[in-house]
């Protein structure tokens, strides 16, 4: 069974995320992913970019992944409003 740690692992492996949070339950999971590199994307243009780094085991290991994709500045305001 994946767990949410072995997909921060795979992420972070094909990714450069400066805040990466996955959680779930072995079938379905949740991931908080902060990115440069989602810098200018449109939301399903960011998840083909995690698509990518997790490759294959998006067929063959998980069975379902929802995501919030954010760039740096997205997560710093998101961070400010809610301890503001």
């Amino acid at each position: 069974m994946v767990t949410p740690e072995q997909i921060e692992g795979w992420i972070r492996a094909g990714l450069a995320c400066e805040h990466l949070q996955v959680a779930g339950d072995g079938q379905h999971f949740e991931a908080v992913i902060v990115s440069p590199e989602f810098r200018g994307k449109l939301p399903v243009a960011r998840h083909q970019r995690v698509y990518a780094a997790l490759g294959e085991r998006m067929k063959t290991d998980i069975h379902a992944l929802s995501m919030q994709t954010l760039t740096p500045e997205e997560w710093a305001e998101r961070q400010a409003r809610a301890h503001g």
